[in-house]
């Protein structure tokens, strides 16, 4: 998957369409990732040991990868992935935009 945690992203389809949060989680099985204040959902809790609280939360759901795009930290703008090699044959992202590296090397 060419999306990974903490990277920050844009919503390009959906009902959260325009907004942009850090990724929290990704599931490679599904092609899913979870984005900090995108795709809330409520559900109905009852109070528990562990939760003395009960009633209505929000949660943050899952999003398909497909409906994400990369937000390029150097140039700020939603951007396509690039694979490049290094001299020390190490493999990093880069940004299709400006051309520069998104992984800290």
């Amino acid at each position: 998957m060419k999306i990974k945690k903490d990277d920050r992203v844009k919503v390009i389809s959906g009902k959260d369409k325009g907004k942009t949060g850090k990724v929290l989680k990704t599931f490679s099985n599904e092609n899913t990732v979870i984005v900090e204040g995108v795709n809330k959902i409520k559900r109905h809790q009852r109070p528990t040991n562990n939760q003395k609280e009960g009633g209505i939360i929000e949660k943050d759901a899952p999003l398909k990868v497909s409906k994400v795009m990369l937000v390029c930290p150097v140039c700020d703008k939603p951007t396509r992935i690039g694979h490049k090699r290094l001299e020390n044959n190490e493999k990093v992202r880069t940004c299709k935009k400006c051309g520069e590296i998104i992984d800290k090397v």
